[in-house]
């Protein structure tokens, strides 16, 4: 424990203005550390430095980002559905029947990196609690990897303690893993993509908000005791760049307990039942830094924190490490004095530690305009008075420079047309097996099968099919359904339109279960904005999503920015990761992407159009080892119309199954649906064979039709101005596609072979 007489009280900080302070070391540069002294009217003490360190952080307070970030409130689209906005810990939209829907995805990536099982673990409990602290029951979760090639040592260490530390958060919470992606590119070496996403569920008047209003309320702690890990999480790990002295970072990773977390969790939600709290907050990044501010720039007053009664699980703790520590599985809830005994009793009776640090304060005369103070005491002395909302709300704004890559053109220009395309029939066989049996399109199955998908019975429809769909309640058919899709090689040829396509293929999965898409929430991963060329690639990437949002009428309700995403000065691949909320009716109605066996001799449709778009595509990245062109054309409008068309033609019965076309084209489509239902098709493709099989033209997706609704389907795409081709049957025991020049037969045992084994072998897991 840190000796009074050697604390660094704000008493010493006004009477040793020229101590030297270590702002540098966290993450602050002069400017940064300039303002704070001349908001408090004198040098901070260590305790205010930790604050503002933490919560200026690029990770806490967007500074490079939040310019570009406006726009998503700018040209938010108006939608009836929005009931909680951007600002809060997630969005929040009505899915009907008095239910309300809380989602959000985020980022833990470099702490993967250092710490691969914890890392990723503690990514689920984040966004986890980011859920509860809405209200709501969390029901499912999801997550959007991205690694070096398989091949690759690095990959080796990383992966293997990234899917573990999901599958043991995970699991252990009782919630299941209802979708995501896998992928892999030379890009991601060294700095890979952990991007964790949950879903919660609750009734519109359960909805609660991080504030802190009334003088007089309490300020409570509860959950985990505060221990050294993951002090400095938000500063030295999420905003800063990777070098390979990382690994010796791990004291900055922060540790989870799932079990402590399962009990928060269900003790957090009789707390809301009862009424029991009027604010509350998680303590993820930057830790009691973050929740006090937070709650007291969102409440009517101040706050006054004792540091000295926050249970420490190591007595040595000073001031500021309190502050600073990312300890998981704690919240902070501000309760009324009269219900106070009742949160106690509640905490007790789930096991839950809790105890008051503090209460809020009343404004009184001139003290401050921005919301009173927040100070806080140490054994008595005050080692923080400080203006909340300067740490959470007021931090720096940068306009940072930003110009195209200088190799930006060049790229653009190197176009898929000099590839060369297949002379045989054997060729053309041999590269769909190669694309389809690429890492990244094969079978994810060997990550897949370690997440329980069907846990508290509501999955509907899970992984690998095109969403995640879940019931809303255990009674009723009303769910949602959830995708999350990114393709950073899309996005390197063309921030804007890359984006866009990543945002589209999203909402394309969720219509191909049949659902409405409502809502959108993103975690847009970035090398350092200290470089134009990613700062250039970052706001022509938000401007595309804000534009597509708009015109679609799908509201940006949160998210996540994590940016120096790199190694050294290699950046990876700018990959906004986009995840579509939508709601279904009757879950009984949905559509898998699985050829059904019941309907051999059924026809298969092609809807939308195909173009020779190759370019950033699978084809040309595993065939060719080729990056260069133009992004398939985004056509808005055409995605739309396909949705509504889907979603119609589940609802009537129309369509028997339905599986979108994006990654490897018409061919890994045909595959996939054939093996997730076990039999086989005939299909007929006109025209340049890599073209139609290969090409990754958007606005596209296969639909299966009952017998005898044929002609109901053409009419209902007629209407809606949806391109619609009969290009074959469902039967058999192989893939065959017949073209112009001749044909191509993938037995369903090969083809299956290639799928499932291409991941453990590139894994050494057989």
């Amino acid at each position: 424990m840190t000796e009074t007489s050697q604390l660094d009280t704000v008493s010493r900080a006004e009477t040793s203005p020229d101590t030297p302070q270590p702002f540098a070391e966290l993450g602050m540069k002069d400017d940064e550390y300039a303002r704070v002294r001349t908001i408090l009217g004198r040098r901070p003490t260590s305790a205010e430095l930790a604050i503002y360190s933490v919560m200026w952080s690029e990770h806490c307070s967007y500074k490079s980002s939040k310019t570009h970030l406006r726009q998503f409130g700018a040209k938010a689209p108006h939608s009836d559905a929005l009931l909680v906005g951007m600002g809060e810990n997630a969005g929040v939209v009505d899915v009907g029947d008095g239910y309300a829907v809380t989602f959000k995805i985020e980022s833990h990536n470099h702490p993967s990196y250092v710490e691969p099982h914890q890392g990723a673990a503690t990514g689920v409990g984040g966004i986890v609690r980011d859920i509860l602290t809405m209200g709501a029951r969390p029901v499912a979760v999801m997550d959007a990897l991205r690694f070096g090639p398989a091949e690759a040592a690095d990959t080796h260490r990383v992966l293997p303690g990234v899917v573990s530390g999901i599958s043991f958060y995970g699991n252990c919470l009782g919630l299941p893993n209802i979708g995501g992606e896998l992928g892999f590119d030379p890009g991601y070496s060294a700095n890979p993509l952990v991007n964790a996403l949950c879903v919660g569920v609750m009734r519109h008047d359960g909805i609660k908000l991080a504030q802190a209003p009334g003088p007089g309320n309490k300020v409570v702690l509860f959950g985990a005791t505060t221990g050294p890990d993951g002090i400095g999480g938000a500063s030295v790990l999420a905003s800063a760049n990777f070098d390979a002295e990382s690994h010796a970072k791990r004291p900055s990773v922060q540790v989870g307990d799932p079990f402590l977390e399962k009990l928060l969790i269900e003790c957090s939600l009789e707390l809301f039942e009862r009424d029991l709290v009027v604010g509350i907050q998680d303590l993820g990044a930057a830790g009691v830094s973050c929740a006090t501010t937070e709650l007291a720039a969102g409440g009517t007053g101040g706050m006054r924190i004792a540091l000295d009664r926050v249970p420490l699980r190591d007595p040595r703790l000073t001031p500021e490490e309190i502050l600073m520590s990312e300890s998981q599985e704690r919240m902070m809830a501000v309760v009324e004095p009269g219900k106070l005994e009742a949160f106690l009793d509640t905490c007790a009776k789930w096991d839950i530690l809790a105890t008051v640090i503090g209460e809020v304060t009343e404004v009184t005369g001139e003290e401050d305009q921005r919301g009173g103070r927040l100070v806080m005491t140490w054994h008595g002395e005050t080692v923080v008075d400080l203006p909340p909302r300067t740490a959470s709300d007021e931090g720096p704004v940068y306009e940072r420079p930003y110009h195209k890559p200088a190799d930006q053109d060049a790229l653009q220009t190197d176009t898929p047309a000099r590839l060369a395309r297949p002379v045989s029939d054997a060729e053309l066989r041999e590269q769909v097996l190669t694309v389809v049996g690429s890492p990244g399109i094969c079978d994810a199955g060997w990550v897949t099968e370690q997440y329980d998908r069907y846990v508290l019975g509501n999955t509907v429809l899970a992984t690998p099919h095109d969403s995640g769909v879940i019931r809303v309640a255990d009674t009723g058919d009303r769910g949602v359904a959830l995708a999350t899709d990114g393709n950073g090689r899309y996005t390197r040829l063309d921030p804007y339109a890359g984006t866009q396509l990543a945002y589209a293929e999203a909402y394309r999965n969720v219509a191909a279960t049949g659902a409405r898409p409502l809502a959108v929430t993103n975690c847009l991963n970035f090398g350092s904005p200290e470089d134009p060329g990613v700062m250039w690639q970052f706001a022509e990437a938000t401007r595309g999503l804000a534009d597509a949002c708009q015109e679609l009428g799908t509201p940006v309700t949160g998210g996540n920015v994590s940016f120096y995403n790199q190694t050294g000065a290699t950046a990876i691949h700018p990959t906004p990761v986009i995840g579509v909320l939508g709601v279904i009716d009757d879950v009984n109605t949905r559509l898998t992407s699985a050829f059904p066996a019941a309907t051999e001799g059924a026809s298969i449709v092609l809807l939308g159009e195909t173009r020779e778009e190759l370019g950033g595509s699978a084809w040309a990245s595993v065939i060719h080892d080729h990056l260069g062109g133009q992004p398939p054309r985004v056509d808005l409008a055409a995605e739309a119309a396909l949705a509504r068309v889907l979603g119609e033609a589940a609802a009537t019965g129309l369509a028997a199954a339905a599986h979108d076309l994006s990654d490897g084209g018409l061919a890994v489509a045909l595959a996939e649906s054939a093996l997730r239902g076990g039999v086989g098709c005939a299909v007929q493709v006109a025209g340049d064979a890599v073209t139609a099989l290969f090409s990754e033209s958007a606005a596209r997706a296969l639909v299966v039709v009952h017998p005898g609704s044929e002609a109901a389907l053409t009419e209902l795409c007629d209407r809606h101005g949806v391109p619609a081709t009969a290009i074959g049957t469902v039967g058999g025991t192989a893939v065959r596609i017949t073209h112009p020049a001749g044909s191509v037969d993938l037995p369903l045992p090969e083809l299956r072979a290639t799928y499932e084994a291409a991941l453990p072998a590139a894994l050494d897991a057989v």
